[in-house]
């Protein structure tokens, strides 16, 4: 059964929370959050914004450590050549 929502944007005494989904990126979610990972496990933070990992490249899994910006060049990406 729905319920009404109260002043201040609480539904059912829950308030919603801003999901934000970067671009190449983490999803930031305005905290205080608690996250299930897969495995079952429960991660809280109490921080008022909290970046997940998209990429799984994090060793601070699920949170993001920003590994997504690492990059590995090739050898063919060196300076360009100056005649």
């Amino acid at each position: 059964m729905p319920t009404a929502s109260s002043p201040g944007g609480e539904r059912g005494g829950r308030e919603r929370r801003r999901v934000v989904i970067e671009q190449g990126g983490p999803v930031l979610v305005e905290g205080p959050v608690e996250i299930e990972t897969p495995d079952g496990e429960t991660v809280v933070s109490d921080r008022f914004m909290v970046a997940l990992c998209v990429c799984r490249r994090s060793r601070r899994y699920p949170f993001c450590d920003t590994s997504h910006r690492k990059r590995v060049r090739s050898q063919d990406q060196g300076s360009p050549d100056r005649d």
